[in-house]
Order: C-alpha cells, then sequence, then structure tokens
C-alpha cells in the first residue's frame, strides 16, 4: 500500500544524494581537475561507504521492508535516494504522481563560486545539470531542476537554452543577488525570456542564498546546539530565521523592476524556503508601492499590484510545521505547493498528515490545489503529459 492513496499528489521538492565524486563525474575535461569531490561523509559527518550501501539496497532483506519503511528511511538509506534506477520504485510506494528533483549537497557551494570564481561556477552546473537529467532520465515522473548562475550575462543566457535543450523541468538560479549586479537587470530578460517560451519555471531553493546569517549570532556563550542530523552543517532555530530573506529581497526587486510585468507567464517556484512570510511580505510590499509610487516610475509602470504578480505567477513550499490553512486564507488559494523534502530528514516521515491537520477545514477545491492543480500550474509544459 503506497505512502498516499485516492488523491494525486505532486511533491515539488526532492532529492537525489550525490556520492561524493558525483560532480566530478559528470564534469567537463577542462574543469574537472578543479573541482574536488566533497567529503567522504552521508551529510552529518560519518564516513559514507557508497559501495557498501549500495550492496545493502540490493539485498532481498533492504526490499523486503521497503513498502512498510518508505517514509522512515531518510538520506542515503532511502531507497532510490541515490540508485536511479530504483527511484521509480520508490515513487510507487510513495503514491506521488511526480517529482521535482534537486540536489543535495551543491547550491551551497554553487552561491560560493558564483560570487568568487565565475568561470568555474558555469563549469560546475554544467557537471550538475547532467547529472540531474541523467539520473531523471530513468521515469519522466522524475523532473529534473538544472542549475543557471546569474553572475555572466552571456554565459548565463546560454547556460539557460543549453538546460532546456537536455531536458531541464525547471531552472535553478540562486536566490540571493549575484556580485555586481541586480537579478532585476535587464541583461538577465534572456533567461527569464528562455524559460517563459519553453513553459517551466524558474526555481530557488534553500541553500542558494548563503551566507544567510552572521556566524556571530551563533556565539553565544554557550555550545552551539546541533543540527536535524546532529551535526554542524544544517539549520538551527536562529539561522532558520534568515531562511526567508533571499527570496524575500530578491522576489521584491525582480516585482518593482517589473521582471514579472514583462514575463506575464513566467512561473517562480520558492522551494524549501517555507511560506509563512509570504502574508506579511506581501503587504510589505504594498505598503513599499503605497509609499514610492508617486516618485518611481519604475512602479508607476506596473500594470498589477504586488499581491496580483504573487497570485499570479509565484508558488511557494510550506514547511510541515507552518499553518498551511492560515497562509491560504491570507494570500488565496493558488501559492502553496505540497512538498516531501524526500529522502531528506527535515521532511519528516508524515508530512500529508501535518499538511492535513494545519489545512483543517479547509475546501476540497483548496486541497485540491495545494496537492496538484498549483504545482501542474507551475511547471507548465513539464508536467502536461504526467498531469493528463
Amino acid at each position: 500500500m503506497p505512502y498516499v492513496e485516492g488523491r494525486v499528489v505532486h511533491d515539488a521538492d526532492a532529492h537525489i544524494m550525490e556520492w561524493p565524486t558525483w560532480l566530478v563525474d559528470y564534469a567537463d575535461p577542462s574543469v574537472r581537475d578543479r573541482l574536488q569531490p566533497r567529503a567522504e561523509d552521508d551529510g552529518s559527518g560519518r564516513h559514507l561507504d557508497v559501495e557498501r550501501v549500495r550492496a545493502k539496497h540490493e539485498s532481498a532483506e533492504y526490499r523486503a521492508a521497503e513498502e512498510a519503511e518508505i517514509m522512515s528511511r531518510k538520506n542515503f538509506a532511502a531507497t532510490g535516494s541515490f540508485i536511479a534506477e530504483d527511484r521509480p520504485r520508490a515513487l510507487d510506494l510513495l503514491g506521488f504522481a511526480s517529482q521535482l528533483i534537486f540536489n543535495t549537497f551543491h547550491n551551497g557551494r554553487f552561491a560560493a563560486l558564483e560570487q568568487a570564481d565565475p568561470e568555474l561556477v558555469y563549469g560546475a552546473a554544467r557537471a550538475h545539470n547532467r547529472g540531474m537529467v541523467d539520473f531523471c532520465s530513468v521515469d519522466a515522473r522524475l523532473l529534473p531542476t538544472c542549475y543557471v548562475p546569474l553572475a555572466d550575462f552571456d554565459r548565463a543566457k546560454q547556460m539557460a537554452a543549453e538546460a532546456v535543450a537536455e531536458g531541464a523541468a525547471a531552472l535553478l538560479v540562486p536566490s540571493a543577488c549575484p556580485k555586481g549586479h541586480s537579478p532585476s537587470h535587464v541583461a538577465l530578460d534572456p533567461v527569464w525570456a528562455t524559460a517563459q517560451e519553453a513553459g517551466v519555471p524558474i526555481v530557488f531553493h534553500v541553500g542558494g542564498g548563503e551566507p544567510l546569517i552572521d556566524p556571530d549570532y551563533f556565539q553565544n556563550g554557550v555550545p552551539i546546539p546541533p543540527d536535524f542530523h546532529g551535526g554542524e552543517e544544517n539549520f538551527r532555530s536562529v539561522s532558520y530565521m534568515a531562511i526567508p530573506r533571499p527570496p524575500e529581497q530578491t522576489l521584491a526587486t525582480m516585482i518593482f523592476d517589473g521582471v514579472l510585468e514583462r514575463f506575464p507567464a513566467l512561473k517562480i517556484g520558492v522551494i524549501e524556503q517555507g511560506a509563512i512570510w509570504i502574508p506579511s511580505w506581501v503587504r510589505q510590499m504594498e505598503s513599499a508601492v503605497e509609499a514610492f509610487e508617486r516618485h518611481e516610475e519604475r512602479l508607476q509602470q506596473l500594470s498589477l499590484r504586488p499581491t496580483e504578480y504573487v497570485q499570479r505567477q509565484i508558488r511557494a513550499t510550506p514547511y510541515p510545521t507552518e499553518d498551511v490553512g492560515w497562509i491560504t486564507e491570507q494570500v488565496g488559494p493558488d501559492v502553496c505547493l505540497f512538498s516531501s523534502d524526500y529522502p531528506h530528514v527535515e521532511g519528516g516521515r508524515k508530512p500529508v498528515e501535518r499538511f492535513e491537520a494545519s489545512l483543517g477545514d479547509a475546501s476540497d477545491a483548496v486541497r485540491q490545489a495545494f496537492y496538484c492543480d498549483n504545482f501542474v500550474d507551475l511547471m507548465g509544459r513539464a508536467i502536461e503529459s504526467i498531469a493528463a
């Protein structure tokens, strides 16, 4: 029996677990020597023996318990987490109609490279995109995200076109501001035009706005608590509060500078960055327009209010601890998307149950939008054949 039954559910946030040499394995020879393998650990500081884990996945004992443990096995222990051929079986056991697939370990690395080495980051992104498309090629329900650094205008344009041609279902861009120019710069319009024409969304993901927070916030005179994994690399309560800042500022800038006005069919997904912040952020943008419209021509040229751009073009995944019912009441039923974060620990073992509890007495139409229709709207052509 699959985890989800009786409803079409699309998963807007799922991941692969990349083995240490994954990025190097897919890189062009010209950059391979500059892309060092990441540390040989499982993401929590524990040693990772890929071949030992692979042998466990292939064992009869492991497969016999897959159905019962599909939501409890996490990270490299999860079915289909790094063995592409196993992921369709995981989807069957989960009961999801599709999954939008992201990397696990490389967003922060790309964010740092984009600031420090714009040439290398495009080589790294090209390797990432090959790996993502290759993994997802085993099943049409797996929708690959391909990374497009925004550091260089011409390279960004070229990489967006390459990614679409290779089969990207979404173009992943950093949620932080590129070095030296705004994400709303008109020279990036070809990137948005490529996505709009291809019917694929632009997506942000947590990790693309690093560093999120001044590390001195953790110097409080007592030991720093462990993260979700018992290690040091992921979020804690203090850094969690900073997660919305990059997408808030970037999206507001893109709205005020007319990107969503110039590209009215462009959809933007804000993934694994929560949604509880959206109602107050929308009201703050409305206040900004009220305060500055008389003096700023760019605001005078907008044909919609900020709220209307958000409802028309922006979709976001709430965390399972957030109140989806309240968010929907504040900004309407068209914004929020279901996500599982499979196979990450942060997604929990019962995301549907937690979202159902927060949806409360919401109508069937609201639930249909949350679990299915908003994702179909976000993904455009990439999802049409699956949704049908």
